[in-house]
């Protein structure tokens, strides 16, 4: 046994008392050695050949203390831990060192923060809306449309000046104070007239233009443009129009559903259409309840929440947000450089959402303890399946990968909510009109059912990761 005493300390912060007999610690300075001892000079000796006790000898007794405790720190941590039956959330540990010798072995402390302990004011009998769905014409109308100009072609024209819409191939170097300028040069430029892709004024002067004209654009400089130099300035452009674009949309057809769909006929590609985006709005409409019968057990939690549990939620969201940026080809550095924010600013934004996320949580595990709600194997089996499909690889790697254990909290989490859904009022009423068909409710972005396979892994050894390297014996001595 390693654990001597647990203390309390204050609000789900505890100190935990650990021992390591000598005997273990003894052994622990033997492999200690073996790694280390290659590297240490001893006078009459070939590097890496003296003796344990002659290099104990030379240096001093505690010459691998601090080697061999740092091989043994994470297990016998964990130990204590798992026997003291405290539930930790953090890995920063707070290391206190009592004493440590060949003989005796080590006595040292750490303090560390735990899952709080909440109350829920109600969970059953919540009352919600949910609104009824449907697509109409107009919806499906609109998604072909959208489809007709993803599938849009670009075709020339050549027989009228350029109007706002059209895309133009450009030439054009430009000109301040006489002097061109860096970054004013291009040849072949694609621009659309009225984007706003360039300076105020620069494409409502091309407007008007044939093929092959050749013109002056003059223009100013915005006051608060990047280049310092350029800012507030009067610039003359030299422009040469080469081809004037539009956009030619595909007739909605027949012929339109066969490209862009597994149908023959427009018909049945309407049907389709209606019918995925009644799934859509019913997925969101579900979730919309969820996320308001959860949000009114949130709001009802009763217990001190440890701020170790918000900027460990804070530091997963910096992480994954990371991993999306690394995806697509920047690294968060970079991001943040672009932005002018900084990782304090980035935490800030995720503050509130990181609060109810955790919130969120700890109220479903609340939930499943009280009801004593538990995966079955058919769910454990379904949520290893969809993880293996959302990261493209074989179930039983997941499965090598990601304990049991650990996907069980997660179904049994969701188990929780279906069983709030179950208990409470819910009131169809009238389709909530939205600006846009895909706009989804503002609370989906807070509540993540099931962590991703990144998390779960780690989460166990996360309790206990501390390295000890600068906190044992050299400081002591």
């Amino acid at each position: 046994m390693s654990l001597k005493e647990t203390k309390k300390l204050e609000t789900n912060r505890y100190q935990l008392e650990i021992l390591i007999d000598g005997e273990r610690f003894r052994e622990a300075i033997k492999e200690a050695y073996k790694k280390n001892g290659k590297k240490i000079n001893v006078p009459g000796f070939r590097k890496g050949k003296a003796p344990l006790h002659i290099i104990e000898t030379y240096y001093g007794t505690e010459v691998f203390f601090e080697d061999a405790l740092n091989l043994l720190y994470n297990d016998v941590v964990e130990e204590a831990i798992t026997e003291s039956g405290l539930k930790v959330i953090d890995d920063k540990m707070d290391f206190d060192l009592v004493s440590i010798s060949k003989e005796d072995g080590v006595d040292f402390k750490v303090s560390l923060t735990t899952y709080p302990e909440i109350t829920l004011k109600k969970y059953k009998g919540l009352k919600a809306e949910k609104h009824a769905v449907k697509v109409d014409a107009a919806e499906v109308n609109a998604e072909l449309k959208s489809l007709a100009e993803r599938n849009a072609r670009m075709i020339s024209v050549e027989d009228r000046p350029s109007k706002k819409g059209d895309t133009v191939i450009i030439d054009f170097e430009g000109f301040v104070d006489g002097k061109a300028f860096d970054g004013g040069k291009a040849e072949g430029n694609s621009l659309e007239l009225g984007s706003g892709q360039f300076i105020p004024g620069f494409e409502d002067q091309i407007i008007g233009h044939n093929i092959d004209d050749e013109f002056d654009v003059n223009v100013e400089f915005p006051k608060d443009y990047g280049a310092q130099e350029l800012a507030g300035k009067p610039a003359v452009f030299k422009v040469k129009l080469h081809e004037i674009k539009v956009r030619e949309l595909p007739a909605i057809d027949d012929e339109f559903a066969k490209d862009v769909s597994e149908f023959d006929t427009l018909k049945e590609f309407k049907a389709d259409l209606k019918k995925k985006a009644l799934e859509r709005k019913e997925k969101a409409a579900e979730e919309a309840v969820e996320n308001e019968l959860v949000g009114q057990i949130v709001d009802g939690i009763e217990g001190e929440i440890p701020e170790a549990m918000f900027e460990k939620r804070l530091n997963q969201s910096v992480e994954e947000f990371a991993y999306r940026l690394q995806s697509q080809g920047m690294d968060f550095d970079t991001y943040l450089k672009y932005t002018g924010g900084s990782i304090d600013d980035f935490k800030k934004n995720f503050r509130p959402q990181a609060e109810m996320q955790v919130k969120y949580r700890l109220a479903l595990e609340k939930i499943v303890e009280l009801e004593g709600i538990k995966a079955d194997d058919e769910a454990l089996e379904a949520e290893y399946k969809k993880l293996a499909e959302g990261y493209g690889i074989d179930v039983d790697k997941v499965k090598a990968a990601i304990p049991a254990s650990e996907i069980e909290k997660d179904v049994a989490v969701g188990k929780a909510i279906d069983f709030v859904k179950a208990n409470a009022v819910i009131t169809e009423v009238e389709e909530k009109k939205t600006e846009s068909k895909d706009e989804k409710p503002a609370a989906k972005k807070v509540a993540a059912k099931k962590p991703a396979a990144k998390k779960t892994t780690t989460a166990k050894s996360a309790t206990t990761k501390k390295p000890a390297a600068k906190k044992t014996a050299s400081d002591k001595k």
